[in-house]
């Protein structure tokens, strides 16, 4: 599969991409770019609706600082802490716990994600 970016307000960051259909429909979906604005949700996440459900295939996770799931089919979700629920596992940003509090301990960020290098 061809690789996926993604920015966070102005920091492109590196993800792990699961390998699954959910990540291969958000591929597809984001192949022109797609902007979003999320926003902090329980102190230890930011989500943001992506506009379009996409496949999923929840199971019961418990999340670390760093992964990308898909919740309820249309939300993205990327933690800065920990949280236990039914999602679908996207892929996993390769930054340390202090790098992603500065990133999204925040009210609100703009995330860009795209199939083409955005450096």
């Amino acid at each position: 599969m061809e690789d996926l970016y993604m920015k966070i307000d102005e920091t492109v960051v590196h993800v792990t991409w699961e390998d699954n259909s959910s990540v291969r429909a958000l591929f597809e979906y984001v192949k022109d770019g797609l902007q979003l604005t999320l926003h902090r949700y329980g102190g230890f996440e930011q989500v943001g609706n992506i506009g379009k459900n996409l496949t999923s295939n929840d199971k019961r996770l418990t999340t670390t600082a760093g992964d990308i799931v898909l919740y309820s089919s249309n939300q993205l979700v990327i933690f800065y802490g920990s949280n236990t629920w039914d999602y679908t596992k996207l892929g996993h940003i390769n930054l340390t716990q202090t790098e992603l509090n500065h990133l999204l301990n925040k009210n609100s960020v703009t995330i860009y994600l795209e199939s083409q290098n955005i450096r």
